[in-house]
């Protein structure tokens, strides 16, 4: 299953260091398959997205992705990519960027056919083959469309997609320089939520989390000394504070991290998919290994 991270200090920047893939021990080689696409995105001092991101197709690739990252922005999006669409490529691994934002998504859209045609204009945007990509360009298109409401965009778009298109999970991440939103639809998959005051719950402690299946590990020393709201698609360490998203429900960290949760979908999708029904690779992208 893709791996979902993101994590927000705003409004102050803060180092951290991320490793996207860590080197294979007992747990992780019991997954059935090796991960397809690894990224990272920030955001500069002026705001501007920053993507660092690698498919991986070879050994290469795979020790590439072990290196360590050291970044700084305000808020962070991480992304391990299962690929369920779109092949083995730069333009299909997450996070994408449209308009200044950075979105990752995990889980499977069908009909992309459908999907392209309500982009209209917007198809524009969608530069690989994925149906997150598309999916973040029916979003766009509603910001646009609405004045600039990312909440609302994304609970419109969802609905949309709950109401008319094949689904089995459209979890999701979107950051800008100071804001960061989450999406949990509909029960396929967790996605959990951590308001970690500065220095965690014991005090004056830098962040340090890692994916129980050792694929994402993330360490911050000055957030012993920050407040900071992480999102993540597991819980990342024995913090009590660990929160799961309900299904359909939305959350908005905003500049200062204050936190809303609103349940923006209250149906299941009107045409779900189950596993048995995705193709054998979309199927193995969807595994909980």
């Amino acid at each position: 299953m893709c791996r979902l991270f993101g994590l927000s200090a705003a409004p102050r920047r803060v180092r951290a260091t991320f490793w996207l893939l860590e080197a294979p021990d007992s747990l992780a080689q019991q997954s059935r398959r090796e991960p397809d696409g690894t990224g990272l995105g920030i955001f500069a001092e002026d705001g501007a997205p920053e993507v660092d991101k690698q498919p991986l197709a070879a050994y290469q690739d795979q020790q590439f992705a072990q290196a360590a990252r050291q970044r700084e922005s305000t808020t962070f999006l991480a992304h391990i990519r299962y690929a369920s669409t779109g092949g083995v490529d730069p333009r299909n691994t997450h996070p994408f960027e449209q308009q200044g934002r950075l979105f990752a998504h995990n889980g499977v859209i069908d009909d992309l056919p459908a999907l392209e045609a309500e982009l209209g204009d917007h198809r524009c945007l969608v530069a690989g083959d994925t149906d997150s990509e598309r999916f973040f360009a029916l979003i766009t298109k509603h910001i646009d469309a609405n004045g600039g409401d990312v909440g609302a965009a994304i609970a419109t778009a969802a609905r949309w997609v709950a109401d008319t298109l094949p689904v089995y999970a459209i979890n999701l991440i979107l950051t800008t320089p100071t804001e960061l939103w989450a999406l949990r639809y509909p029960d396929t998959h967790d996605l959990f939520v951590l308001q970690r005051p500065a220095g965690g719950p014991h005090g004056r402690r830098h962040l340090e989390h890692a994916s129980a299946a050792g694929r994402i590990r993330a360490r911050s020393g000055d957030l012993s000394s920050h407040p900071a709201v992480v999102v993540a698609s597991e819980r990342m360490d024995e913090d009590p504070g660990w929160q799961a998203l309900r299904p359909g429900e939305l959350l908005h960290v905003d500049s200062h991290l204050a936190c809303t949760r609103q349940i923006v979908i209250e149906r299941p999708p009107r045409h779900p998919l189950s596993l048995a029904q995705l193709s054998s690779h979309a199927a193995a992208s969807q595994s909980g290994t």
